[in-house]
């Protein structure tokens, strides 16, 4: 959301920049390319949480050696008509989540359905942008991903389970679409990421210490609660959508998962996520999906707020800040990002982004 404080670049800027930096820690270009897509695309719909606050952390894996900068490209292992197995040969996540979302919708085409599950892959982004890949050639598109533990699971002090985020997109009539774009943990880390970056408290329900008890500070977060929080909001829930995501994903693949993945925040080892991408063509089921899909979102639109603001669905937000962006002409930022973006460029030698 803008804000009298907020500072506007405009979206070729911030790609430019994505594209500079990720060049300066020896990145192949077709594959920054692809980040700097993802990134303004998470800018522009809103998820501030997975745009440029991200940017550091995927330099720092390909810096750390820990993501491969080899021109290569992702290996199917497996294949049947509707089906594959992918290894991304540890290429950045974005590249290799692209190129499994495009195979599952190219099945999809042929066969009707489409499911990829990788292994060898990193940390993708915002879990929508793929379905959206699927929603824009009217297929019902999934994707989920496990990450390194952050969860920590009803009951217990350890953490075992990452935030483990899924989407699911269903395209409507006239380019309208429906767009879950979720994790199974209260929040996704990267809202904790900016509620320190801006010395804000966290919120209710969002961490806990290594203890497992409940924190309000980003410094003394040891992890995150699942969604729901505790047992007793059904906090068992999240924890089991968590458990969902890691079968779909490093269960299946044959990649990490649980506690074989390497600790959040450290580059001992390759990350070896887990993905798992979904693409159904609904004309081979009733006719008229868009058309009921539509009737579903606009009557829970249409029903009377309880306050001043109106009822939406998932994708709603979204729309709303991709308009916010285009009539400010770019992307609003907090100024505490714009201040990090420059001590990134000074560090890296590159080029800063130049504000409107």
């Amino acid at each position: 959301m803008a804000t009298e404080e907020s500072i506007v670049v405009t979206k070729d800027e911030v790609h430019s920049f994505v594209i500079r930096s990720m060049e300066a820690v020896g990145l192949k270009l077709k594959h920054g390319t692809v980040l700097a897509d993802l990134i303004v695309s998470a800018e522009c719909r809103g998820h501030a949480s997975h745009g440029l606050n991200k940017l550091e952390q995927y330099m720092n894996e390909i810096k750390s050696g820990m993501t491969s900068t080899e021109d290569l490209e992702p290996s199917v292992l497996k294949e049947t008509s509707a089906t594959a197995l992918v290894d991304g040969n540890n290429l950045i996540g974005p590249y290799v989540a692209r190129f499994c979302m495009d195979l599952a919708i190219q099945k999809a085409k042929s066969a009707g359905i489409g499911i990829v599950s990788c292994r060898g892959s990193n940390h993708f982004g915002t879990a929508g942008w793929y379905s959206l890949r699927a929603t824009e050639q009217g297929l019902i598109g999934m994707a989920f991903t496990n990450t390194s533990p952050m969860l920590v699971p009803t009951r217990a002090k350890s953490k075992v389970l990452g935030t483990n985020p899924l989407s699911l997109g269903a395209p409507a009539q006239n380019g309208d679409s429906f767009v879950l774009d979720m994790a199974t943990t209260a929040v996704a880390m990267g809202k904790c990421e900016l509620k320190g970056r801006r010395d804000q408290p966290l919120p209710t329900g969002w961490a806990v210490d290594v203890e497992g008890h409940e924190t309000y500070q980003f410094k003394t977060m040891a992890g995150l609660s699942p969604l729901g929080g505790t047992e007793e909001s059904s906090g068992y829930k999240g924890y089991g959508l968590a458990m969902m995501v890691e079968v779909l994903c490093g269960v299946l693949s044959g990649g990490a998962f649980g506690l074989t993945h390497r600790p959040a925040r450290t580059h001992d080892r390759p990350a070896d996520y887990g993905q798992c991408f979904i693409a159904i063509d609904p004309d081979n089921f009733a006719e008229g999906f868009t058309e009921r899909m539509q009737s579903l979102m606009d009557s829970c639109r249409n029903q009377e707020p309880a306050d001043q603001d109106p009822v939406l669905v998932a994708g709603d937000p979204e729309r709303h800040h991709q308009a916010l962006c285009d009539k400010l002409g770019g992307i609003p930022y907090h100024p505490a990002q714009i201040r990090i973006s420059k001590d990134l460029a000074t560090r890296y030698k590159v080029t800063p982004m130049k504000p409107l």
